[in-house]
């Protein structure tokens, strides 16, 4: 299906771009959020008259996300949530974990306006992009950790799984008798006396 683009979409085009889709994405996503019209004499007709219109609409509406960015860019949230001693959380972060966490700090930002490539399923400190307007975007630090002493440890840089899983250096074996028998427990060597040191 042809739609003529009333905003910028990511990947597709500028305003008043006449863009190929598939019916589907413009039938359930671009014509019922008010982002495409279907591409045909009369709404071409409508756009035209109207495009001054909707650039000076869009230019405002960017104006204030750019005002709203400097709110909500480069800040630090952190979620405490429970996980494994794997670092694997109990459930995920959802996109709406990150807009309550933001809201505590003064930003706000809606639900839709959080873009996560994959869910957060594991331990750690995340980069997650915040879509202001199709224009404006920008990154918020996310720090996932099961306290709030490892979340600062996170922030400091520490991997904390590396860190829990550190091999042992302390150096200890098991003593090993290869002619014991299985469940039986080692015996120590009786230790030689001075009698037999001095022959």
């Amino acid at each position: 299906m042809e739609v003529i683009l009333l905003e910028r979409v990511e990947k597709l085009g500028q305003i008043g771009d006449v863009v190929t889709v598939k019916d589907g994405f413009a039938r359930n996503y671009l014509l019922p959020n008010k982002k495409a019209l279907r591409s045909n004499n009369a709404n071409r007709a409508v756009f035209e008259a109207n495009k001054a219109r909707i650039v000076a609409e869009n230019e405002a509406k960017r104006g204030d996300a750019e005002k709203a960015s400097k709110d909500v860019d480069g800040k630090s949230v952190t979620l405490i949530r429970q996980a494994s001693n794997t670092g694997q959380l109990y459930g995920s972060v959802a996109a709406r974990d990150i807009v309550e966490a933001l809201e505590a700090e003064g930003a706000k930002v809606g639900k839709n306006q959080i873009v996560l490539d994959k869910p957060i399923k594991a331990i750690g400190v995340y980069d997650v992009r915040v879509q202001l307007h199709p224009e404006v975007a920008v990154q918020v630090k996310v720090n996932v950790a099961r306290s709030p002493e490892e979340a600062d440890l996170q922030a400091q840089g520490v991997d904390v799984m590396a860190a829990m899983f550190e091999k042992d250096e302390a150096g200890f074996t098991e003593d090993y008798d290869p002619n014991a028998e299985p469940g039986e427990i080692a015996v120590e060597a009786p230790a030689a006396t001075e009698e037999t040191a001095e022959a």
